[in-house]
């Protein structure tokens, strides 16, 4: 059984300048590719609300989904850490209701740690969550649970005060004790500033290379989601295309007959097969 990576493998890899994998997924398959083929976590983000549900923005996924998802990734993983999205009104109205759905990432969603979006603003909740022993993922810069008062997804920190205010969060959420903090759609260099600033790793997404580790929305990646495509992520491979080119050969082979062959049927005995005529 492989060795599961661990809040503790977190903090190491960054000692060691051990870039560290993270990808998104939503399903047990996927999961389980990504899980084989050596990834260090999976993020069950609130993104599956725009590639898997079809929606504009993260805004309107629940925790029902978020449960949902986490179960059906976690099925699937063996070795990588698990971390469940916290989503939109989740953790906003009470520490309470926080500690409570963070809860149920954990113990129903089988997530070993949560992420929340948010710095100094929500600091007593995340304090709350990992007072009741879940390890916490910090996400600072581009938080897509904010689109509407951010104006659109854009880049933030660019100003000086926005930047101070994304190293002043970033401190403050390593002192109260989150393990790894997401720097989404944030300067190069600011990112550099605060990944040399902390003890944790930081986990870039849009964020350039000096992050101690990258995270992609493993669709954009593979070429499988085509609403909208990030500056920042690279597609490995087209397996959208692949998939349309595989159904097309699909579709003709059944309306030529090529499709099923001898080696696709079942057979039946013979002296059987008389009576039934």
């Amino acid at each position: 059984m492989a060795k599961r990576f661990t809040v503790n493998d977190f903090i190491e890899s960054k000692k060691n300048g051990r870039k560290i994998s993270m990808l998104t997924a939503y399903d047990y398959s996927m999961a389980k590719l990504l899980d084989e083929s050596g990834v260090d976590s999976l993020l069950v983000g609130d993104s599956l609300g725009m590639v898997v549900l079809g929606y504009e923005d993260t805004l309107q996924v629940t925790m029902e989904d978020m449960i949902h998802h986490c179960r059906a990734v976690s099925r699937g993983v063996k070795g990588a850490m698990v971390i469940g999205d916290m989503p939109f009104m989740s953790y906003h109205v009470s520490i309470e209701e926080t500690v409570r759905n963070a809860g149920r990432l954990i113990k129903e969603g089988l997530a070993q740690s949560v992420k929340l979006e948010g710095g100094s603003e929500i600091a007593d909740k995340i304090s709350a969550v990992i007072g009741a022993q879940i390890p916490v993922v910090g996400h600072l810069g581009l938080t897509p649970q904010s689109v509407n008062m951010f104006g659109g997804f854009k880049v933030q920190g660019k100003s000086e005060d926005a930047a101070k205010k994304i190293i002043e969060d970033a401190l403050l959420l390593e002192e109260i004790g989150v393990f790894a903090i997401v720097l989404e759609c944030v300067p190069a260099e600011l990112a550099k500033i605060i990944s040399e600033k902390l003890t944790i790793p930081t986990i870039g997404i849009g964020a350039g290379a000096y992050c101690d580790g990258q995270v992609l929305v493993t669709q954009d990646m593979l070429g499988m989601y085509s609403d909208f495509v990030p500056k920042f992520a690279k597609q490995y491979a087209q397996v959208g295309l692949s998939i349309k080119e595989a159904v097309v050969s699909y579709g003709e082979e059944t309306r030529s007959g090529a499709f099923p062959e001898k080696k696709h049927t079942f057979k039946i005995d013979a002296s059987i097969l008389e009576k039934l005529y």
